[in-house]
């Protein structure tokens, strides 16, 4: 082998190696992850069938009109469970986190299906450590500071603070009105431990019978965000895609229109894709 198909193999590598790290690769990364983990997929277990849910709500879906309940369908939601680490009053903490590909917050009880607020804009906008750091500290303090307040939360000098607030204005994470600062969400909710509470035990099922929702964000993406809002001693160990069974359940109105709901499978309640 000559030197230059040497130096040809080397180039090939080290772009391998970029593409495959980049975010410009990760789209087709989780193509190869879903080909190579083809044969099966990890779901929640589901506590109710599509039965259970309409004998529930059947004076809901139906009501008293002469309206036909379709066959459910079961559609299969994809959220990236990470097994982290992390600090908790400087006392070290160990857990799990399942987060949504589709919605981009991250779910506190799989019991409830309560989910953050406001993961989903900072992932829009690629929001940095510096942004966290400004929308985390009027997150603290009800949503709202003044710059004299903020800046001694953060304990920085004017020179720092100011690009930072400008930046999270410029991604609309922000507003600011005279001296007041205030967070550009409705009822956001940021402030938690890196931590998801799972009730539900976790099965295998074939892939080829799962009718899988395409997802929004990569796990790239992902992983960006969370490391840039947990902080520096937040440590992903492990990844791995798992899945939400959701059902669709149609209703035939009487002048022949479709109405169209779906419900989460772990808590039997509406599945609210915010």
């Amino acid at each position: 082998m000559n030197k230059w198909m040497i130096a040809f193999l080397a180039a090939v590598v080290a772009g391998g190696w970029w593409l495959w790290n980049s975010d410009s690769g990760s789209n087709w990364k989780d193509q190869i992850y879903s080909y190579v983990d083809n044969r099966d997929i990890v779901t929640l277990e589901s506590k109710y069938t599509p039965q259970q849910i309409i004998d529930a709500h059947k004076g809901e879906l139906a009501g008293k009109d002469k309206k036909e309940i379709r066959e459910p369908i079961t559609k299969y939601y994809p959220y990236l469970l990470l097994d982290v680490k992390y600090t908790e009053d400087n006392r070290p903490r160990e857990g799990s986190v399942i987060w949504g590909l589709t919605n981009g917050e991250i779910v506190i009880n799989t019991a409830t299906w309560e989910t953050t607020h406001g993961f989903k804009d900072c992932l829009e906008c690629e929001a940095s450590s510096q942004d966290f750091k400004v929308i985390q500290a009027l997150a603290k303090h009800g949503g709202s500071m003044t710059f004299d307040e903020l800046q001694k939360d953060l304990k920085l000098e004017r020179e720092y603070i100011d690009p930072m607030i400008d930046s999270a204005k410029r991604k609309h994470l922000v507003v600011q009105k005279g001296s007041v600062i205030k967070l550009h969400f409705e009822n956001p909710r940021f402030i938690i431990q890196p931590q998801t509470i799972i009730k539900q035990q976790m099965v295998s099922k074939p892939s080829q019978s799962a009718d899988k929702v395409s997802k929004t964000y990569s796990r790239n993406q992902i992983i960006t965000i969370a490391k840039a809002a947990f902080g520096n001693d937040f440590k992903i160990r492990s990844e791995k895609e798992i899945f939400l069974p959701v059902y669709t359940i149609n209703v035939t109105n009487p002048d022949g229109s479709i109405y169209s709901t779906q419900w989460n499978a772990l808590t039997g309640q509406p599945f609210l894709k915010k």
